[in-house]
């Protein structure tokens, strides 16, 4: 994934840990974990620290945790294959409070067999959350793999009252 070098960017302080925000303004192009294997430790070197320019996506990101949002409704730019723009597509439709299988987004491709392409498309989704990428999981309700670590992955689920019989816990899942 390529970001443009000169987007707009801000920290969110969140229960999932301080989050990286950046967009042109306009729309938001990215939304970066502290931890995990999509971690965003650092903005890329041309950007520019502008908390106004994400200061909605902030606004909404902290009703979601507080749990007063459930559908988020704004504009997002992200950087991508056609394929994986088409995904991306799929995630913003899922429910909060519901889960997919990486099947069933497949399925709705018209391309059964893709699940794992599928996989590689939502593990690249470079605004989780928003496009809610933690609300797919394997077919048999465990949960795979997430940009945040499965941890936050499992926390999220439990704030949307989302976690699959397969993938509960035996200790309370929570925000750090």
């Amino acid at each position: 994934m390529t970001l443009a070098p000169d987007l707009l960017y801000d920290w969110f302080e969140s229960p999932a840990g301080r989050l990286l925000l950046a967009g042109d303004g306009t729309a938001l192009h990215h939304l970066g974990f502290p931890s995990g294997s999509r971690a965003s430790r650092s903005p890329h070197p041309g950007w520019t620290r502008d908390p106004a320019a994400v200061a909605g996506a902030a606004r909404q990101l902290s009703a979601y945790f507080a749990g007063e949002l459930a559908v988020f409704d704004l504009a997002l730019a992200p950087h991508g294959t056609p394929f994986q723009k088409r995904v991306w597509a799929l995630l913003a439709q899922i429910p909060y409070g519901e889960t997919r299988s990486y099947g069933d987004l497949a399925k709705a491709l018209d391309a059964p067999g893709a699940s794992r392409a599928v996989g590689a498309a939502n593990g690249a989704n470079p605004i989780p959350i928003i496009l809610p990428c933690h609300r797919v999981v394997g077919a048999d309700g465990k949960l795979a793999g997430f940009g945040g670590g499965v941890p936050l992955k499992r926390a999220l689920l439990a704030l949307e009252g989302a976690l699959p019989p397969g993938a509960a816990p035996d200790a309370q899942p929570r925000l750090i």
